[in-house]
C-alpha cells in the first residue's frame, strides 16, 4: 500500500504543470508522508452538478492546476461530442487563490481543443458570467469561484449555452469525457490564442439591471454594505449608482478582496460572527438596512433593525418579501422555488392567481422552470432577472429589496411591517435549519440510515402524516437524496449537503394569525415548536 501511494505520487508528481503543487508534493514523497498523502490520493475529485469544488492542493482529491486541465479536456470533448465544434466558451473567476490561474489554464485547454474561449477581464461576479453565456451566445461557462467556502477551497461551476449550471445527465457525461483523459501530454494547451473581453459585457450587464426596477419608483433608501472580501463591491456600486440609490456606507474591513477572508471564519453571511462588522458599521450610519454579499456576490442577505438591534432576515423571510413586491408591481409569470424553502412563496403565488412550482435544492433546477418570472431558495439566492441572468445574483436581488424598502420607507413602513402584513394574510410560516458540520462524512450516511430504518412517528408532539424518501422521486422530482417529513402545521426535510460536508435539515412551521395583535402570540408558539423539533430530530437521527 505504501509503496503503491509513493509511485502514484510521482507519477502525478511528473505531470503537475504547477511549481507550487510540485514543490508541495515533491516535499510530501521525498519525507514518505502517508498520513498527508493517503488522503490526496484515495481517488479523484468528482465532477457533479455542482461542477467541482474541493480544498487547495497537490493530488487528485484536491482541487489544482491538474485536476483543472483535466475538466476542461472533459468539457471541451463534451461540447465538442454535442456538435459544438467551434462553439465559444466564456470563463469568469472570483478573486479566490489560484483562480485566474485556473480560467487561464481552461482557456487553453479550450483553444487547444478548437474550441474560441473569452475570459473576463477581472475578477467578477459570478452572475456577470451567467449573462456573459446568454449575452454573447456561448456554447457554455465556466466559472472558478468556491463561493462562501473557506479560504483553503476553490471550485468549478459549468454552465451550458442556456446560461443556467449543469445538470444530469451532462454532468455524468463531462465526468465521463474527464476520466478518459489519460495523460496531461495529450491535452495541447497553447500559449495564446483565446480573447481577453473587455469591459462591454460588464456595461451591458449593468445596462439591464436597470430593468430590474420599476421605472420612477423611490429610491431613497440608506443601505450599509459588505463584500465580505470578495468581489461584489464594484459592480454593486456601479449599479447603486445607476439607479440613483444614495451610495452605500461599505465596511471598509471587508470591501476589497482578499483570498484569505481575514476578518471572518466562513466569508457566508449566515455564519455566526459574518455580519459583526457589518452590524457595528449600521450602529455608526443608522441605515435602512444592511446588505451583504457573498465572496462571488451572488447571495445577498438582508439585515433590518428590530427592537433597537440589528438582526439578519433569513432567506426565506428576503424570498417572500420580493415575491411580494413583484405581485404588487403587477408581476407575471411562474414563481419558483426549491423544496426546502417556505411553502409562504407558494401561497403569495396562489392569492396572486400565478403558477408555481417545487423544485430540487439547487438554481440549476430553479432556473429551468418554464416561463420562470422569479425564483429563490432560502441559502440567500434569489433570481429576480431570469431573461438576463438564469442563476441566482446578488446584485440585482440588492436592487429590487433596496427599492422595495425605499417604497415602504415612503410610506413610514419597514421591511418587519411588509412580514407581518403577509403573516396576518397567509399564516405565520417560520423557518429554521438544524444544520451539522461533520469532519467524518460516515457520520451524515448513519444519521440518514437510522432515519430511514427508525423513522420518527411524531415531531414535537405533531403526528407525521407523510413521510417521503426522496431517492425514490415523486410525480413532480427526480430522485435525491433526502427525507421530507409532513406533519400537521409543519415539515421537516433532511439532506446532506451538496457542497460541503454537513448535514442539513429544514423545519418550517405554520401557525394562523387572526389579527396583527396575535402576532407576538403566534411568533413566541413558532419558536417553542421549532426548537422542539429540532431537539427531537437530533435525538431520532443521533447528531
Amino acid at each position: 500500500m505504501h509503496d503503491d501511494l509513493i509511485t502514484r505520487a510521482k507519477a502525478w508528481l511528473e505531470e503537475d504543470p504547477d511549481p507550487e503543487t510540485r514543490a508541495e508534493l515533491a516535499k510530501l514523497i521525498d519525507a514518505a508522508d502517508v498520513t498527508e498523502l493517503a488522503p490526496r490520493f484515495s481517488g479523484t475529485l468528482q465532477f457533479g452538478t455542482a461542477g467541482l469544488r474541493g480544498e487547495l492542493g497537490a493530488g487528485p482529491m484536491r482541487m489544482n492546476r491538474t485536476v483543472v486541465i483535466r475538466a476542461a479536456a472533459g468539457l471541451a470533448a463534451y461540447l465538442k461530442g454535442q456538435g459544438h465544434t467551434d462553439g465559444l466558451v466564456v470563463i469568469g473567476y472570483d478573486a479566490r487563490h489560484k483562480s485566474e490561474d485556473f480560467a487561464r489554464d481552461t482557456a487553453a485547454v479550450m483553444t487547444g481543443a478548437g474550441l474560441r474561449a473569452a475570459v473576463l477581464p477581472r475578477p467578477l461576479p459570478t452572475p456577470v458570467l451567467a449573462y456573459a453565456i446568454r449575452h454573447l451566445g456561448a456554447a457554455a461557462g465556466v466559472e472558478v469561484t468556491a463561493s462562501h467556502n473557506p479560504p483553503r477551497d476553490n471550485g468549478y461551476k459549468v454552465y451550458l449555452g442556456d446560461g443556467s449550471q449543469i445538470v444530469p445527465p451532462a454532468d455524468a457525461d463531462i465526468a465521463a469525457e474527464i476520466d478518459a483523459v489519460r495523460s496531461l501530454n495529450d491535452v495541447p494547451r497553447p500559449d495564446s490564442g483565446w480573447e481577453i473581453l473587455d469591459d462591454s459585457v460588464l456595461d451591458a450587464y449593468l445596462a439591464r439591471t436597470d430593468e430590474v426596477l420599476a421605472a420612477g419608483s423611490p429610491r431613497t433608501a440608506r443601505t450599509v454594505y459588505t463584500a465580505m472580501h470578495g468581489v461584489g463591491k464594484d459592480v454593486l456600486l456601479a449599479a447603486f449608482e445607476r439607479a440613483g440609490f444614495p451610495a452605500p456606507a461599505l465596511v471598509a474591513e471587508q470591501a476589497d478582496p482578499d483570498p484569505d477572508f481575514p476578518t471572518v471564519a466562513f466569508p457566508n453571511p449566515e455564519e455566526p460572527g459574518a455580519m459583526d462588522l457589518a452590524f457595528a458599521k449600521a450602529r455608526e450610519t443608522d441605515p435602512d438596512l444592511v446588505i451583504a454579499n457573498d465572496p462571488d456576490a451572488d447571495r445577498c442577505a438582508v439585515a433590518v433593525k428590530e427592537n433597537d438591534e440589528w438582526r439578519m432576515l433569513r432567506g426565506d423571510e428576503v424570498g417572500s418579501l420580493l415575491a411580494a413586491h413583484l405581485v404588487d408591481r403587477g408581476a407575471r409569470g411562474t414563481f419558483a422555488e426549491s423544496i426546502v424553502s417556505s411553502s409562504l412563496l407558494g401561497r403569495i403565488a396562489e392569492k396572486a392567481g400565478l403558477p408555481y412550482e417545487e423544485t430540487l435544492t439547487g438554481f440549476k433546477w430553479i432556473a429551468r422552470v418554464d416561463g420562470l418570472r422569479y425564483g429563490y431558495e432560502e441559502a440567500l439566492g434569489y433570481c429576480v432577472d431570469p431573461e438576463g441572468v438564469r442563476d441566482k445574483d446578488g446584485i440585482t436581488a440588492a436592487l429590487l429589496i433596496t427599492e422595495l424598502a425605499s417604497a415602504l420607507k415612503e410610506e413610514g413602513r419597514t421591511l418587519l411591517d411588509l412580514l407581518d402584513d403577509l403573516a396576518v394574510e397567509h399564516g405565520l410560516h417560520a423557518t429554521d435549519q438544524l444544520s451539522v458540520r461533520v469532519q467524518d462524512l460516515s457520520v451524515i450516511a448513519d444519521a440518514m440510515r437510522r432515519l430511514r430504518e427508525q423513522p420518527p412517528t411524531e415531531l414535537a408532539g405533531l403526528a407525521i402524516t407523510r413521510a417521503e424518501d426522496l431517492t425514490r422521486g415523486t410525480e413532480t422530482l427526480p430522485p435525491t437524496d433526502g427525507l421530507r417529513y409532513t406533519l400537521e402545521g409543519a415539515r421537516v426535510i433532511v439532506r446532506p449537503s451538496g457542497t460541503e460536508p454537513k448535514l442539513k435539515c429544514y423545519l418550517e412551521v405554520v401557525v394562523p394569525v387572526a389579527t396583527h395583535a396575535d402576532l407576538p402570540t403566534a411568533r413566541a408558539e413558532a419558536a417553542g415548536l421549532l426548537a422542539t423539533i429540532k431537539r427531537d430530530l437530533s435525538t431520532a437521527a443521533g447528531i
